[in-house]
């Protein structure tokens, strides 16, 4: 039974300082608005949080490259093969630029959205 009490209290000085260690306003507003939550919960939920948070701008992040990706290849006007090119009469220039400003303008929106995502993240987690 000596055994389980000493683990108990080393569990709880590493919790707390895994939480010392975390940066941001999230964790010091979890600690200092709900000092009834065990400082293992504290640290569940802010760890939890930063990982989904850290996923949503890595997600936005890697659209971001998709798309632009998507642009660029609109500008591949090889016919079937890569020795030939598209002939003018099957170029559809309508087509085109429509789609070229779809994609730049979600690719806009996107950046918007991860710009801040970041400095959110940034603010309540600490630097990404």
């Amino acid at each position: 039974m000596e055994g389980t009490a000493g683990t108990g209290a080393s569990t709880a000085i590493n919790v707390e300082n895994q939480l010392k260690e975390l940066k941001g306003s999230f964790v010091s507003s979890l600690r200092r608005n709900y000092k009834q939550i065990r400082d293992d919960r504290a640290l569940k939920i802010a760890k939890t949080a930063q990982t989904l948070f850290k996923r949503k701008v890595e997600d936005l992040a890697n659209q971001i490259d998709d798309f632009k990706m998507d642009r660029d290849n609109l500008l591949d006007l090889n016919g079937t093969s890569t020795t030939t090119i598209i002939s003018a009469s099957d170029f559809n220039a309508e087509e085109f630029v429509a789609k070229d400003l779809e994609l730049g303008l979600q690719i806009r929106n996107l950046e918007i959205k991860y710009e801040i995502a970041y400095n959110r993240y940034n603010e309540l987690f600490g630097e990404l």
